[in-house]
Parts: C-alpha cells; sequence; structure tokens
C-alpha cells in the first residue's frame, strides 16, 4: 500500500512524452546543495578527470565493458544516493556509482545515450546552475517502417519492431526538453533510457 502510494505521488512529477521521465524541482535545500559542492570541490584534484568537454569525477568504481568494478561511495554519496533510491523506489537495488559531470557555463549537455551499466534507471541532480537537457530517439530508431509498410523518416518515429497502429501513435514518443534547475531531481528510465 506504501510503494503504490509513493509511485502515486511520483507520477504527479511526469514531464514529457514518455511517461518514465521524471522531474522534481526543489529535491534538495540550498543548504544540501552547499554542502554537495563542497564536497566535490574539495576532492582530490586526482579525482577529476578531463575530457574534450568537460571535467568529470568518478564515484563507487570503473565502468567497462564487462560491468562494474565497484568501490564503496563515499559517505557524502551515500547519503544522496539512498535517499534517492528509497523516496522513488525505481532502483532495483542500491545506487553504487556516481558521475560527477561539470559542465562550463553555456557549455550544456551534448547529445549522448548511458551505456550498459546503468540500465535500467539513471539519476540526475543538478546542482549550481541551469541547463536544458533534451530528449530525442535515437537515431538508430530512425528511418523505422510502419505496419502499414511506410516508411517514417522524422525524430518522431518509434522503432520498428514495436507495433504502431497510427500517426498519432508514432508521435506518442516524440522529442521533449526539460530545463533542470538547481537543486532539482531527473530520474528517467524503460524507455527514457533506450529511446525504444
Amino acid at each position: 500500500m506504501e510503494i503504490t502510494s509513493e509511485r502515486e505521488h511520483l507520477n504527479n512529477f511526469i514531464v514529457g512524452s514518455v511517461p518514465t521521465v521524471f522531474y522534481i524541482p526543489d529535491y534538495i535545500t540550498a543548504a544540501e546543495e552547499d554542502q554537495l559542492l563542497n564536497n566535490i570541490y574539495q576532492a582530490p584534484v586526482s579525482k577529476w578527470k578531463s575530457l574534450k568537454n568537460r571535467r568529470l569525477q568518478n564515484w563507487g568504481g570503473t565502468v567497462h565493458e564487462k560491468g562494474l568494478l565497484a568501490q564503496d561511495l563515499p559517505p557524502w554519496l551515500k547519503q544522496i544516493t539512498h535517499r534517492i533510491s528509497e523516496e522513488s523506489r525505481l532502483f532495483p537495488s542500491t545506487i553504487n556509482h556516481v558521475l560527477i559531470n561539470e559542465y562550463l557555463l553555456n557549455q550544456g549537455i551534448m547529445p549522448h545515450q548511458d551505456g550498459p551499466a546503468y540500465v535500467p534507471v539513471v539519476a540526475i541532480l543538478s546542482l549550481g546552475s541551469s541547463v536544458v537537457m533534451d530528449f530525442t530517439p535515437h537515431s538508430s530508431l530512425n528511418n523505422s517502417t510502419d505496419t502499414s509498410g511506410n516508411n517514417i523518416n522524422d525524430k518522431t518515429s518509434k522503432p520498428a519492431h514495436m507495433a504502431m497502429n497510427s500517426r498519432e501513435e508514432l508521435n506518442e514518443y516524440g522529442p521533449f526538453s526539460v530545463v533542470l534547475m538547481p537543486r532539482s531531481l531527473l530520474i528517467f528510465k524503460d524507455k527514457a533510457y533506450s529511446g525504444s
């Protein structure tokens, strides 16, 4: 009964065209945000990895093609990941890996798809500033064919292996954007994760 109640509550936060994307504004307080940012920027310089368009910290182990080589999360991350897991009840197990991405002002998030290590659900806690996150069907889903044999060559296409009965159904999971404000939590799973 309690789980049903929490799921119903989470349904109040569905955004976009896919019913498995949840946006919760003001998930943490300004004081909690400050504490998290302090912990992030007090981490040893060796925790930062510089990539082409951003810096990141990797906590909880190393992800590679065979899975996760796990390490314990520090207490300050265990606290927030436990809270997200417990309150959302969307994660099949304990959250055990965190990537902290630092984006510069007006840089935005480059188009990408999270790998299989994070299936079936991802949570994003936004700190410091706002950013727009775009959800678009994966490029492999373009050029789908509907059940009538018509070639569908637009960004609103669903994959060919899904049953499509009408043009309205094709548009059901079209692209959408979400503004991630500071201190907000975004969780996406299933169809929003896989693009199908």
